[in-house]
């Protein structure tokens, strides 16, 4: 079998890779692309900037091992909303996922007199109990984004054939066909998530949401191929016409391939530009009060569970772009430097609010402990920390979600090259951490993995023992006593900051 092209869409630009029939990268490239973050709320991306991106990116590719793909597999962020005319053209700018400027318009939705958190409890049931979560008051979902487009963007609104998430939007760029799934319409809430149903959105909740049912697109079959790849696409990209198109796969779904952690309750930690946790569990549950929930897995029989904390390793990125104008590899070396606990010093990574385990957008990050001795390495190392311990509280939540203790988690993502960062870990969460190989890459050979599995070559379980193992990491060899410790203090800096942000 050839091999497959895999496209992961994430803020910081799209990566594309040649994945293997085995899971292993013969080729990977990456381009950025620029993010529009505003006073007001605002986080735009440019839709035609990314396909951009993305047709620079596979040409680099076929120039290294040709053009005989087997098929094109997409994953990425979800949460966001793409503007699109009938032909698949951006008419306005994406709306991504932290973008906050529709909370104003909310309250109609999911608000009122009496509210918990921005839920009133009689608006919020219908939702929970049909979908598992609901829109989330702050507007960062494309339940806010379709309200902001239709009261303060009207002729954008006016221009769009379908309101679209990012991976379906490249789904209709490579095959001229605009379709969803259960899966990657997650975050409008509107389909009927339910153990064992069909792919439908549902009446009552798109009323409730104020959504145009007409420009929602069509619902696919978890599993489905898309389309073939258009003849002029494949033609300016260096591809083979007509190779089958999977449907786009939330970057949660192609980590949990990516990670082999596909059991019940198999646990990974991802560690991309934002962070979650997550496995596949055997119930529909809901836990409106931290922002965790069970979603529309691989088939409807298996749920996986959804939560997001807001910045990951998006937090050594802004590190390195706003403070210190170094590589990765010169600013974890220089962490390493730094004790363990760095003196002290505590980072909260929340520079764009929070999501899970708790909904706030108003909480900012801050450092903690500062002092003269406080050196460059340590505040690097009290950042990748800071982060590790806010896993923590989430982790603690999840496993009360769970009804379980998780012995050990694996850890991806562009975060887990570092060893020092997968050992951080282990010692804050107090469990065996192991390391995927590959991690930076291993949701494109997640999403690769399963483009072969709704091929029909190969089935989840043989996808997942083709991942490995490259390290583990022992709570006991990682500092775990001083992450014990340090976690205590960290869990009390939400209630000292979050008046301060509200104010």
């Amino acid at each position: 079998m050839s091999w497959v092209l895999a496209l992961d869409l994430g803020n910081g630009g799209p990566k594309v890779a040649a994945v293997d029939p085995d899971g292993s990268i013969l080729a990977a490239a990456h381009r950025p692309v620029d993010v529009q973050i505003g006073l007001d709320g605002e986080a735009t991306q440019d839709a035609v900037q990314w396909w951009t991106a993305v047709g620079e990116c596979v040409r680099e590719i076929t120039s290294i091992v040709g053009g005989d793909a087997r098929a094109v597999a997409i994953t990425g962020q979800w949460g966001s909303t793409v503007p699109v005319d009938a032909s698949g053209t951006p008419v306005g700018p994406v709306l991504l996922w932290a973008d906050t400027r529709a909370r104003k318009h909310m309250r109609d939705v999911i608000g009122g007199p009496v509210s918990v958190q921005g839920f009133a409890p009689q608006k919020v049931i219908p939702w929970v109990r049909a979908t598992g979560g609901a829109p989330t008051p702050s507007g960062a979902d494309p339940t806010g984004h379709s309200l902001l487009l239709q009261r303060e963007m009207p002729e954008v609104y006016a221009r769009a054939r379908w309101l679209l998430e990012p991976v379906d939007y490249l789904g209709m760029r490579f095959t001229g066909r605009a379709a969803a799934t259960p899966a990657s319409m997650i975050l409008s809430w509107l389909t009927d998530n339910r153990i064992g149903a069909q792919p439908r959105y549902l009446p009552d909740l798109m009323r409730r949401a104020r959504r145009d049912p007409d420009r929602l697109p069509p619902l696919l079959p978890m599993g489905s191929i898309l389309g073939p790849l258009l003849a002029e696409v494949a033609a300016s990209m260096g591809l083979t016409p007509g190779i089958p198109v999977a449907c786009g796969l939330p970057d949660l779904h192609a980590a949990i391939l990516g990670s082999g952690a596909i059991d019940p309750y198999a646990t990974h930690i991802a560690v991309s530009t934002t962070s979650w946790i997550s496995a596949r569990v055997p119930f529909k549950r809901t836990d409106v009060f931290h922002s965790i929930a069970t979603v529309p897995g691989f088939d409807s029989s298996m749920p996986v569970v959804a939560d997001n904390q807001e910045i990951g390793g998006a937090a050594l990125r802004w590190l390195r772009e706003q403070v210190f104008d170094d590589d990765y590899a010169v600013l974890t070396a220089a962490a390493a430097s730094a004790p363990a606990g760095s003196e002290g010093v505590l980072f909260a990574p929340w520079l764009n609010g929070e999501r899970s385990p708790v909904e706030d957008k108003d909480v900012r990050g801050a450092f903690l402990g500062l002092s003269l001795r406080t050196d460059r390495a340590t505040m690097i190392r009290a950042a990748l920390e800071g982060v590790a311990l806010n896993s923590r509280w989430l982790f603690d939540v999840y496993e009360k979600f769970c009804k379980r203790r998780i012995d050990s988690v694996r850890i991806l993502g562009g975060g887990a090259q570092s060893d020092l960062w997968c050992a951080i870990y282990a010692g804050v969460l107090d469990r065996p951490v192991e390391q995927v190989a590959q991690p930076r890459d291993a949701q494109m050979a997640g999403a690769a993995q399963w483009a072969r599995v709704c091929l029909g070559e190969t089935s989840l379980a043989e996808a997942a023992r083709r991942v490995q193992v490259a390290s583990t990491f022992d709570p006991g060899d990682c500092d775990r006593a001083i992450y014990q410790d340090a976690y205590a203090e960290y869990r009390g800096l939400y209630k000292r900051l979050k008046g301060l942000g509200a104010r």
